[in-house]
């Protein structure tokens, strides 16, 4: 689509105090400029990714070497560790994690919304020794002015504040921007009703000049956010600066068309279409209550 086009498909209600149809416009149209140049960027190196699989909670200590180690011989060089449980425990397993990859790799923690404001604020600092690029989800996704307070609280220390996962419109993403309460935006392909949603708060995003760094941890989220993020590399942002797209290696063998990761990063899918289509047969095994998977687990149940 050209720029117009485009447009035509966005609902610019509620956010023209942010970004308005004109200064949209314009981006596309300055993303004209250089754009098959990063199309053949995109399908020799893909869009950098980094990984969530190696440092969930509940693993353990060899568990997350194991799997960290696989991930750095993989060419990995950006990980994410959950947070939030156990300070103590916490700190253990952030020393442990950026001892195996060392100062130069990129390391992330994610709180999955465990704390109150100043319970966060104090928490985070207490780990920024690990030199962490950013905390995800801090607190209540709802709450754009706690996160604000955060992000301000941590500015100082090097830490940016990362969220959106569980933003379900473009309204929230406008005062998330407005209120500087995120340093990095992370879209989420399903959450965000329907790529239109998704294209004005890429839009926003660029004119606030915050990098997109969309959530893909779920069943086929990987598949489907690919697209999104390519698209704003080569027509929105232009940029690959502090943008890295999360995967997650599991539940891809669901899909007819699978993510590729080649050298940690997403190339770009080949096959037409939103890459969500699954298997005949694991639809069918998982469905509710007659899949096969479904029986065995009542079955268990009854035992």
């Amino acid at each position: 689509m050209d720029p117009k086009q485009l447009l035509s498909c966005i609902d610019f209600r509620y956010i023209t105090d942010a970004l308005t149809e004109e200064e949209a416009y314009e981006i596309l149209q300055k993303g004209l400029v250089g754009k098959k140049e990063r199309e053949e960027q995109m399908l020799k190196t893909g869009y950098p990714a980094y990984t969530t699989s190696c440092a969930w909670l509940g693993y353990s200590d060899q568990r997350l070497k194991q799997l960290c180690q696989k991930a750095l011989e993989d060419g990995w060089t950006r990980f994410k560790v959950k947070v939030g449980a156990d300070l103590q425990d916490d700190i253990r397993r952030c020393r442990l994690l950026r001892e195996l990859i060392g100062p130069e790799n990129i390391l992330m923690l994610d709180a999955n919304q465990r704390w109150d404001v100043h319970e966060a604020v104090e928490w985070v600092s207490k780990l920024a020794e690990f030199k962490p690029l950013w905390i995800e989800e801090p607190t209540s996704p709802d709450d754009i002015l706690g996160h604000a307070t955060i992000s301000k609280a941590l500015s100082p220390l090097g830490i940016g504040v990362a969220t959106g996962e569980q933003c379900h419109n473009r309204v929230i993403f406008k005062q998330l921007l407005q209120a500087k309460a995120l340093q990095y935006l992370q879209i989420d392909s399903c959450r965000l009703g329907s790529v239109n949603e998704n294209l004005s708060v890429l839009l926003m995003a660029k004119k606030f000049q915050i990098p997109v760094c969309p959530h893909a941890g779920g069943v086929g989220l990987c598949e489907l956010v690919q697209h999104l993020i390519i698209f704003d590399f080569i027509s929105v942002s232009g940029s690959l600066e502090n943008r890295m797209c999360e995967f997650v290696d599991h539940l891809h063998e669901h899909f007819k068309y699978p993510v590729v990761i080649k050298n940690a990063s997403y190339m770009p899918p080949q096959d037409p279409g939103y890459s969500a289509e699954m298997k005949e047969d694991s639809v069918k095994q998982h469905e509710f209550p007659e899949g096969e998977v479904w029986q065995k687990l009542i079955a268990a149940q009854k035992l």
